[in-house]
C-alpha cells in the first residue's frame, strides 16, 4: 500500500491545534499592575520566617455553625501555625461573615477564604441562594446564561468575603453509576462540558473570584466515592488525554486561576500503582505544570479524605502532596503535625527554599489577585438582601426555562393545544408537586387523581383524555436518590398502556434508564430538579407558553442519546415571570401594594385582584383583602368577580367582530337590517359603528327594573316577580326572584320606543350591547352564555369565566357585589349586579359576565396578539385593528368600535400616560381591563367597590385604578 504524505495545510492545522491546547498565554495569577503585585508579594515573603512560609501552604476547614471549641482550634491554627487560608463549610451567611472578620483580624497576613459553592452558597450555607446543578445547566444551549450563573455565584461569594470558589466541576460524567459526580457534572459530551466549564469560569473570574477547576485529571468515569476510598481511572493515556483532560485545555488557555487535583488512582499517568493523582509528581508536575503548562494555583482535594489518607502517618500525605507539585494543601487531618513534617523536610533538604518560595509566592500572588492587598471587612448590613437579588431570581428563571428538555413527543402532542379535553395529573416520587399542579391549572382544568391501589387509579383515569405524570424527587442535594420504585415503574407502564400519557421528570435524567423501555409513553419532558421554578416552567412549556429548548447532557440508553431535545412551538399563551425579565422594575411596582392596601383600609373596596402582564408574561398577579369587610373569605386567584361592563368587550364584542370579519354584518349595517323589530322605528337607520362608539344618540340607560316595582307599595309587583318558579315565571333574577317570562320582549320594545337624543354627540350608552345581545342570540339560535363558552372561553382556557356563576362555582368562590336594599332586598352574590342584565336571566350583552383576573388577562392578551392565542386564531389582526380605531377623534369621541380608548383631554379612564393605540374598558362594580400594544402591557383590576353599598364611589373619586396604571408605566425601565 502506497502511503501518501499529509497535505502541508493539514500538518500546519494539527500543529496549531496542538500548540493552542498547550500554551497558556499568561500567568493567570499576575495582575495588570504586575510591578505593584510583585512588590507586595516580595515585601511579605521577605518578612516571613520558615514557619510562616510553611503555614501559607495550608487551608483548613471550618463550619460557621461549629461550636466554640472548634472555632477556637481554628483561631489557634491562625495565630500559632500561621495558616494561609480557611475553607468554610456548613453554617449560615451571617455567622460566616462575623467569623470571617474575626479570623482576618487575627491573621497577620490576609487569609485566602475558600468555599465549595458549585451551585451557589446554598451548597454549604442555609438561607442562601441556590442555582441549578451543573447537569441542569448542561442542558442549556445558550452559554451566555452559564457565564451569568458563574458570575452570580461569584458575586455572592465575594459579598461574603470568599476569594476562591472550588468550581467549576469539569468532570465528564460518562459513568451513570458515578456516586459522587453525577448531577455535579455538565454531562458526558466533552465539547459541551468544555464550553460550559469555560463559560462558567469566565463568569466567576469576571467578578474577581478565583475559579478552581476540578477534579483533575478527571473524576467522571468511576463508580467509587473518593471520600470513602481511592477510585481507579483504568483508561489508557490516549483516552485520558482525549477525554478526561479535554476541558482543561481551553480553561487554562483562557486564564484559569487554579485547579484542584483529585484523589484518583490513574495508572496510565504515573509510575507507581495505587498512588493518588494528588500525591503523584507525574500527574501534578510532569503533566499539569510542565506538559499542560499550567501556571495557576494548584490545590489538593481534601487531604482528610479516605481516598488519600489510607494507612499513612499523620502529615505524610501533606508532604507527599507538596513534593508532587501542589501549592495549597487543603484540609489536612492534623495541621500542627503536617506543618512540622514540612518544616523538618525543609531542614533535611527534602524541600528546597526555591521550591517553598515557588508555592508561597504563587499563593501571595493569588491573594493580591483577589484583592487581599486592600482587605476590607465583610459588611453585615443588608447581607441577606444582597444575597437574594431580583437580578438573581431573573437569572434562575431563565436557567430553568432554558433547561426544559423534551426528549419524546409522539405526534407532536406537546405543547398541549386542546384545552377542552379532560386532563389528569398523577404524582409519583416522594417530593412536593403542588407548584406544578397549581401552574397546570392556570392553563386548563386539570384534576389531581390519586388512589391507593393501581386498579382504582386505572378505573378513575378511564374518563380522561390525557394523563400528566409528574415524577418529583427531593433536590436538597445532587446526591439524593432519584430512581423510580419498582411499584412506580409498574404503575407508569399500566397508565401509559391505558391512557395517552406525558411523563414530566423532576429528577436526574438518569432516572429514565429504568423506564426507557416503556414505549407507550407519548411524551417525556425532563425538568431535572424539583425546584419550584422548574415545576412552573415545565407547566408553562406543556401548554405552549414557553418553548422547550434544552438538550440531554447525558445519554439514556440507546433510545435517548446525548443531545436529544426537540424545540417546541410557542402558542402565545401567557407565561409567568419576573418584572425585570420584561423591562419592569419590581421595586417600583411595590407601590401598587401600598395604593390598594390603603384603599382597602379606607373601605373603598373589601378586596381586589390586580394583574400586570408585559411582552406575554404575567409579572404581577396578586390578591388583596377579602370578599367582604367581615374578613372571613380572603381573595384568592380563583375568586370570581362580577365584571359589569367589561362584559361588552369580553363577551359581546368578539362575537360581533367575528361576524364583521365574515361579512355577515359591517360598520355600515343599519339596525333595521339587522333586527326586523326595529324596522319603521326611529332607530332603523342607526349605523352599527355609531352605536358601538356611543355616537348614535341612544339613551344612556333605561331603568327597566323600575316597572317591576308596585308604584303604590314600593315593593316588588307580583305581576312581574314571584318567589317560586313556574312556566310563566321562569327567568331567575336572584335568590327567590323569578321574572315573568314575557318580560324579555318588554325590554327590546322599550328600547325600540325610547327617544333618541336630539344632538349627535358622544354619550355612553348600554343600549347598543342590549341590542347586540338579542341580535347574536337570534342569529345563532343560542344563548350568549353558550356562544361565548363554545366559541371563546373553553378553547382559550378561560375556565373561571362565565355567565350564571352559581351553576359553575361554589358560592364561596364568588365575590358578592352589594347588599341591595332597594330592589332585590338581599345580598347579591352569584347573580349579576346590573339590574338590566338580571332581568335577562343574568345573561346580558352589556353585563353579566363573571371572571378572575387571570382569565380576563387571557382575553386581553388575545386582542394584544392580534386575535391569536394558544395556537388558535380567533380573529384576524386586521379585524382587531379595525375595531381598535378612534374614527371620530376629531369630533371629540375618544371611543373605538366597542373598545374604550384613552382620554383626548386631561380627564378620562386612563392615567394619561399611554398611547392612543391602547384600549380597554371599565366596569361599574370596580373593574378595569386595559391593553397597550405599544408597550405590550395588559393591566387588569377587579374589585367589588359596590359592596355593601353601590353609592360608595371612593375608588372612583380617588382614581385608584388609574393611579395603579401610572405606577405600572413609571416602572418601565426599558
Amino acid at each position: 500500500m502506497k502511503i501518501f504524505p499529509a497535505p502541508k495545510i493539514l500538518i500546519l492545522t494539527l500543529l496549531l491545534f496542538s500548540v493552542s491546547r498547550l500554551a497558556s498565554q499568561t500567568n493567570p495569577l499576575v495582575t495588570q499592575d504586575a510591578k505593584k503585585q510583585e512588590k507586595w508579594v516580595d515585601s511579605i515573603y521577605d518578612n516571613l520566617n520558615l514557619k510562616e512560609k510553611v503555614g501559607q501552604l495550608f487551608m483548613t476547614s471550618l463550619a460557621s455553625k461549629a461550636d466554640a471549641s472548634v472555632i477556637a482550634k481554628t483561631k489557634k491554627f491562625i495565630s500559632e501555625e500561621k495558616i494561609g487560608g480557611v475553607i468554610f463549610s456548613k453554617g449560615g451567611p451571617g455567622r460566616q461573615a462575623k467569623l470571617t472578620n474575626e479570623l482576618q483580624v487575627l491573621s497577620e497576613i490576609p487569609l485566602l477564604i475558600g468555599m465549595d459553592a458549585e451551585w451557589g452558597l446554598s451548597m454549604r450555607l442555609d438561607s442562601t441562594f441556590a442555582l441549578p446543578w451543573n447537569m441542569t445547566l448542561g442542558a442549556i444551549q445558550n452559554n451566555k446564561l452559564i457565564e451569568e450563573a458563574g458570575a452570580t455565584i461569584s458575586r455572592h461569594t465575594k459579598r461574603l468575603g470568599v476569594h476562591i470558589n472550588f468550581a467549576p466541576v469539569v468532570d465528564i460524567n460518562t459513568n451513570p453509576k458515578n456516586p459522587i459526580i453525577g448531577n455535579r457534572s455538565f454531562g458526558e459530551n466533552k465539547i459541551n462540558v468544555a464550553k460550559k466549564s469555560l463559560a462558567f469560569m469566565q463568569g466567576m473570574q469576571r467578578e474577581n473570584v478565583l475559579a478552581s477547576a476540578k477534579h483533575f485529571p478527571g473524576h467522571g468515569d468511576t463508580d467509587t466515592d473518593s471520600h470513602k476510598s481511592l477510585p481507579t481511572i483504568p483508561f489508557s493515556r490516549q483516552r485520558i488525554d482525549s477525554l478526561e483532560l479535554y476541558p482543561y485545555y481551553p480553561l487554562i488557555n483562557k486564564g484559569l486561576r487554579s485547579i484542584m487535583v483529585g484523589h484518583l488512582n490513574v495508572p496510565a499517568l504515573q509510575e507507581r500503582r495505587g498512588v493518588p493523582a494528588s500525591l503523584s509528581r507525574a500527574v501534578v508536575t510532569n503533566l499539569l505544570k510542565e506538559k499542560m503548562r499550567f501556571k495557576g494555583l494548584i490545590f489538593t482535594d481534601a487531604l482528610a479524605m479516605k481516598g488519600v489518607t489510607g494507612n499513612t502517618e499523620p502529615g505524610d500525605a501533606s508532604l507527599r502532596a507538596f513534593l508532587a507539585g501542589n501549592d495549597v494543601l487543603l484540609m489536612p487531618a492534623e495541621v500542627q503535625i503536617a506543618s512540622q513534617v514540612l518544616i523538618d523536610a525543609y531542614h533535611n533538604n527534602i524541600i528546597s527554599e526555591e521550591r517553598l518560595q515557588h508555592s508561597v509566592k504563587k499563593i501571595l500572588q493569588a491573594k493580591y489577585k483577589a484583592g487581599l492587598n486592600r482587605l476590607k471587612p465583610v459588611h453585615r448590613n443588608f447581607l441577606s438582601e444582597e444575597l437574594h437579588t431580583v437580578r438573581d431570581s431573573v437569572l434562575l428563571n431563565n436557567l430553568f426555562e432554558n433547561a426544559q428538555t423534551l426528549i419524546k413527543n409522539n405526534k407532536g402532542l406537546l405543547p398541549i393545544k386542546n384545552l377542552e379535553q379532560k386532563i389528569a395529573y398523577v404524582n409519583f416520587g416522594n417530593a412536593d408537586g403542588s407548584p406544578f399542579l397549581k401552574e397546570l391549572r392556570s392553563y386548563a382544568n386539570v384534576d389531581w387523581v390519586s388512589a391507593i391501589k393501581l386498579s382504582q387509579l386505572l378505573e378513575k383515569l378511564k374518563e380522561y383524555d390525557l394523563v400528566i405524570v409528574g415524577f418529583h424527587k427531593p433536590d436538597e442535594n445532587p446526591w439524593a436518590n432519584y430512581r423510580f420504585s419498582i411499584a412506580e415503574l409498574h404503575w407508569l407502564q399500566q397508565i401509559s398502556q391505558q391512557n395517552k400519557t406525558v411523563l414530566n421528570l423532576f429528577a436526574s435524567p438518569y432516572a429514565l434508564r429504568d423506564v426507557s423501555g416503556i414505549t407507550e409513553l407519548e411524551s417525556i419532558l425532563v425538568s431535572y430538579q424539583n425546584n419550584t421554578i422548574a415545576q412552573k416552567k415545565a407547566a408553562q412549556m406543556l401548554f405552549g407558553a414557553i418553548q422547550a429548548r434544552g438538550k440531554l447532557p447525558v445519554s439514556i440508553g440507546d433510545n435517548f442519546p446525548e443531545g436529544t431535545g426537540y424545540l417546541t412551538k410557542n402558542l402565545n399563551r401567557l407565561a409567568y415571570g419576573l418584572p425585570e425579565s420584561v423591562g419592569l422594575n419590581s421595586y417600583k411596582l411595590r407601590k401598587i401594594d401600598s395604593i390598594i392596601n390603603a384603599a382597602i383600609k379606607d373601605k373603598m373596596t373589601p378586596g381586589a385582584q390586580i394583574l400586570v402582564a408585559r411582552k406575554g408574561k404575567i409579572i404581577y398577579n396578586k390578591n388583596f383583602g377579602y370578599h367582604t369587610y367581615a374578613k372571613k373569605n380572603p381573595v384568592r386567584d380563583t375568586s370570581v368577580y362580577d365584571l359589569a361592563s367589561l362584559t361588552k368587550i369580553l363577551a359581546t364584542l368578539p362575537l360581533v367582530m367575528e361576524l364583521e370579519e365574515k361579512n355577515v354584518l359591517s360598520f355600515d349595517s343599519r339596525l333595521g337590517e339587522l333586527m326586523p323589530v326595529f324596522r319603521g322605528s326611529n332607530k332603523a337607520n342607526l349605523r352599527l359603528q355609531d352605536m358601538l362608539m356611543h355616537y348614535a344618540r341612544l339613551a344612556p340607560w333605561i331603568p327597566f327594573h323600575i316597572s317591576t316595582i308596585d308604584s303604590e307599595t314600593k315593593k316588588l309587583s307580583k305581576d312581574y316577580i314571584r318567589k317560586t318558579p313556574s312556566d310563566s315565571f321562569n327567568t331567575r333574577v336572584a335568590n327567590k326572584m323569578y321574572l315573568r317570562s314575557d318580560f324579555k320582549d318588554s325590554i327590546i320594545n322599550t328600547i325600540k320606543e325610547s327617544k333618541l337624543r336630539s344632538k349627535k354627540e358622544y354619550r355612553y350608552s348600554d343600549l347598543p350591547f342590549y341590542i347586540m345581545k338579542y341580535y347574536l342570540e337570534s342569529f345563532y339560535g343560542n344563548t350568549l352564555n353558550n356562544l361565548t363558552q363554545e366559541k371563546i372561553y373553553k378553547s382559550l382556557g378561560a375556565n373561571h369565566t362565565s355567565y350564571l356563576p352559581e351553576s359553575r362555582f361554589p358560592l364561596e368562590q364568588i365575590v358578592p357585589t352589594e347588599v341591595d336594599k332597594f330592589w332585590r332586598g338581599q345580598l347579591v352574590q352569584g347573580t349579576v349586579h346590573d339590574q338590566g342584565a338580571a332581568l335577562q336571566g343574568g345573561i346580558g350583552g352589556h353585563a353579566g359576565l363573571f371572571s378572575n383576573a387571570g382569565d380576563v388577562a387571557k382575553i386581553m392578551q388575545l386582542y394584544l396578539n392580534g386575535g391569536y392565542y394558544g395556537g388558535t386564531r380567533y380573529l384576524k389582526e386586521s379585524t382587531v385593528d379595525k375595531f381598535n380605531t378612534c374614527y371620530y377623534c376629531d369630533e371629540n369621541v375618544r371611543r373605538g368600535v366597542g373598545f374604550d380608548k384613552p382620554q383626548l383631554g386631561t380627564a378620562g379612564p386612563t392615567c394619561n400616560c399611554l398611547s392612543m393605540k391602547s384600549f380597554g374598558h371599565s366596569g361599574f362594580t370596580g373593574t378595569f381591563a386595559w391593553a397597550d400594544p405599544e408597550e405590550e402591557i395588559v393591566y387588569v383590576f377587579l374589585s367589588n367597590r359596590t359592596f355593601p353599598d353601590a353609592t360608595n364611589r371612593k375608588l372612583i373619586t380617588e382614581s385608584i385604578r388609574t393611579k395603579i396604571q401610572q405606577v405600572i408605566y413609571d416602572a418601565i425601565d426599558f
